[in-house]
């Protein structure tokens, strides 16, 4: 399948908050299959713009993608991607060797320069990751001012009480998503790098405590992972039949692509409309269903405490959709790694609040 990846980053201040934007669009730039976008800090525009590069050629991956059309405002990336220009600075030649490695993993790649005014929709998807970014930054201020305030007594955001913390820990590597193919009620084991992936979420989490208890799905790469970080915590694991994944029926196994050519018509569909299941499958207005049934009984059984949740893409996707009360669509544009941690809030007065979303620096 051929693929167009278009990509951006930007820096106010160069170097300042940074923050990129990908779009991958079908081989007639008709659909966007995938985006992503993320601020990373203080960094430089060229950071950045490798940044995009990379999250693009990831998403071209995740959708099944072997022949990719690369369309950039940068000409320093294009320059040195495609070999006519040297790598010279030192922050710029890991990201180069990254997206080689990534360029590796299709059958072609194709790099060409485009004005600014053509790369619209990831210039606006990276400002979209900076402003966000801001208004973060300007919230944890305010927080940080109000610190002394009793925790009966509302904040800034005017929450109520003790929120109940859910650390959100997606499970390691197993052969399926090697493949990049659907995984959902199959149960693959951790791989090799799978356990290591545990094995060093584990290790941050003990490093950084406060966790009352732990609560997983019941599959088996979901328990492993759980159980690495159950063990370095000295809790039990307590299965949670609701955090299953997604059952995906008859593309269970499958990649994007074989999805695809099997059930065109449909698969197209379900890519934007969530009452749709896959064949003999579940759609994720089902799966939203349940997996806010298992956060009502989470917060019921450690209401005020902090529990890490071991699951899978679409469930935390779905408890990070309740905590920022968003529509469906975010379902579709989140990206979680393997082994990533987000964080989720919920106070007794209802309120909400999104700490965290993809922090995989301990891996």
């Amino acid at each position: 399948m051929k693929v167009v990846v278009e990509a951006d980053g930007g820096s106010r201040g160069n170097p300042g908050p940074a923050g990129y934007g990908a779009v991958v669009f079908s081989r007639d730039r008709d659909t966007v299959l995938a985006e992503r976008k993320a601020a990373i800090g203080t960094a430089t525009n060229n950071v950045a713009e490798y940044r995009g590069l990379i999250a693009g050629l990831e998403g071209a991956l995740d959708v099944g993608a072997s022949v990719v059309e690369v369309a950039m405002d940068s000409k320093l990336v294009v320059e040195q991607m495609t070999g006519r220009w040297r790598v010279k600075h030192p922050d710029l030649q890991p990201l180069n060797r990254r997206a080689n490695e990534l360029v590796g993993e299709f059958d072609r790649v194709g790099f060409s320069w485009i004005p600014r005014q053509q790369n619209s929709h990831a210039d606006r998807l990276a400002n979209e990751a900076m402003d966000a970014a801001a208004e973060e930054s300007v919230e944890n201020a305010k927080r940080s001012e109000s610190v002394a305030t009793p925790t009966s007594s509302p904040g800034w955001t005017g929450a109520r009480g003790e929120p109940t913390r859910l650390l959100l820990l997606r499970h390691g590597q197993t052969e399926l998503s090697v493949q990049r193919r659907y995984s959902g009620r199959g149960n693959p084991p951790l791989t090799e790098l799978g356990r290591k992936q545990a094995e060093a979420a584990a290790n941050f989490l003990a490093e950084r405590g406060g966790i009352n208890a732990v609560v997983s799905s019941p599959l088996e790469r979901a328990l492993a992972t759980a159980t690495a970080a159950a063990d370095r915590l000295g809790l039990g694991v307590t299965v949670e039949a609701d955090l299953i994944e997604t059952d995906f029926g008859g593309w269970e196994g499958l990649t994007f692509s074989e999805a695809a050519e099997r059930d065109p018509e449909l698969h197209t569909r379900w890519l934007r409309d969530t009452t749709l299941p896959p064949p003999d499958g579940e759609s994720f207005d089902t799966v939203a269903h349940r997996v806010r049934r298992a956060r009502n009984r989470i917060i019921s059984d450690h209401g005020g405490s902090t529990v890490l949740v071991v699951s899978h893409v679409t469930p935390i996707k779905t408890i990070l959709r309740l905590a920022l009360d968003a529509s469906e669509g975010i379902l579709y544009r989140l990206h979680l790694d393997l082994a990533s941690l987000s964080i989720a809030e919920f106070y007794p007065d209802g309120a909400s609040s999104v700490r965290l979303v993809n922090q995989t620096a301990y891996l």
